[in-house]
């Protein structure tokens, strides 16, 4: 649908983590009334519906992803799949009763529990400020079959991660892709670009980053080591639940709960595969 310059601009004022909400709404009630475009006077009519009826929108979490299914060409890895994963736990787990339970007063957004995925590392869903931040991975590997030297991957890799280097293939030396780990960001761009195979796809998975959120006293999520399975990443998710369900008093977000120590039990738990917190 067709928005004026006027209706664009502002949508733009209204806050990004409601944004797209908003911007569905007015649609659907253009169209609903039978009108071509969006105007300024539609978006001010929607915006004051949907700030008076905020809680009747409220489930009692977010998951938002990015736009990879739309066809971006950087997904890493799609995670279609573990979306809806996430979104049968999260029903199951009912949080829209808990906040009620625990909220005095009207239910707002920023009660809600926040999970955003990104298929790639640049991060569109923003990640680094929910609650719970998961971006897809795919990582390399180097094979026996032979480098060409064309240096496709090394001009590829954005984050200076990979080079070529001499080393032992068999009984001979041969130069041979090198990528460092401590700098690979999982993105796979080296693995498609490799003209011969010498660079190719060991797996895919997904980085977890947890604890984010802006606010009053905003900070940025922390990345758990390790690139993890759908069946990992749903495991961690459901632990950052039980984790907020005992904390969360007074409809405390998750990054305000989560401390340094419950970050290190849970790189413990996932590193060694305990079974509990």
């Amino acid at each position: 649908m067709k928005w004026t310059t006027e209706a664009e601009e502002a949508i733009r004022k209204i806050p990004f983590f409601v944004r797209k909400r908003v911007r569905i709404r007015v649609e659907n009630e253009a169209e609903a009334e039978g009108k071509p475009i969006v105007t300024l006077a539609e978006v001010k009519a929607t915006q004051a519906r949907f700030l008076s009826r905020m809680e009747t929108d409220i489930k009692g979490y977010q998951i938002e992803t990015c736009f990879g299914a739309g066809g971006c060409p950087h997904r890493a890895n799609a995670g279609d799949q573990l979306v809806q994963k996430l979104e049968s736990l999260l029903a199951e787990e009912d949080l829209l009763k808990f906040l009620k339970e625990h909220v005095n007063g009207q239910l707002k957004y920023h009660h809600e529990f926040r999970i955003t995925l990104a298929d790639c590392p640049n991060a569109c869903s923003q990640p680094q400020i929910r609650d719970i931040g998961i971006i897809g991975a795919c990582v390399p590997e180097i094979t026996s079959s032979p480098c060409s030297q064309c240096e496709a991957c090394v001009n590829e890799c954005r984050e200076q991660a990979v080079s070529l280097e001499a080393g032992h293939l068999g009984a001979q030396t041969a130069v041979r892709p090198f990528i460092r780990t401590d700098r690979c960001l999982f993105c796979g761009a080296c693995v498609q670009i490799c003209p011969t195979g010498a660079i190719k796809e060991k797996s895919r998975g997904y980085r977890v980053l947890l604890g984010g959120k802006l606010g009053r006293r905003p900070r940025l999520a922390r990345e758990l080591s390790g690139v993890f399975s759908e069946e990992q990443v749903v495991s961690i998710v459901r632990d950052c639940i039980a984790l907020y369900r005992r904390r969360s008093k007074g409809g405390e977000r998750f990054a305000e709960i989560f401390t340094d120590g419950d970050f290190e039990n849970f790189q413990r738990r996932y590193d060694t595969g305990s079974d509990s917190l």
